[in-house]
């Protein structure tokens, strides 16, 4: 069975073959729906789209084991790669992107196919040296 290891938590949870990795967090007692740099985090634990891929706040930054997970869905590639401000709880899932690259990922839209780590929450830092490049 794979495993993931989620690194803020400090938390190593074994999954079935093809398991979701937000449903397996929430098992996992782990808040991945943080809001903006943990801003919200308490109301978006019950404030989310529940899965569907819609709100960005299951945000999470894959470290290590890319290659034991699914590609980008289509979901994630208008959620990161499309200029247009979306109405739900997220505001600036694009400018995120742009920070951290193809390891961000939806945790709801990932499946799990073998051993990975984990990043929630991750910070966005909108005056980075990636912000403006």
């Amino acid at each position: 069975m794979p495993k993931v290891r989620f690194i803020k938590e400090n938390i190593e949870v074994e999954v079935p073959q093809g398991a979701n990795l937000r449903t397996e967090a929430i098992r996992a007692g782990i808040n991945l729906h943080q809001g903006l740099n943990g801003f919200g985090a308490s109301i978006n634990r019950f404030a989310n789209c529940h899965g569907m891929g819609m709100c960005g706040t299951c945000r999470v930054l894959i470290k290590q084991g890319a290659e034991n997970i699914n590609p980008p869905t289509m979901r994630e590639m208008i959620k990161f790669k499309t200029p247009v401000p979306t109405p739900f709880p997220d505001p600036l899932p694009n400018f995120a992107y742009v920070q951290y690259g193809e390891e961000l990922r939806l945790a709801c839209q990932v499946r799990v196919n073998g051993d990975i780590e984990v990043e929630s929450g991750p910070e966005l830092d909108l005056f980075g040296e990636n912000f403006f490049s």
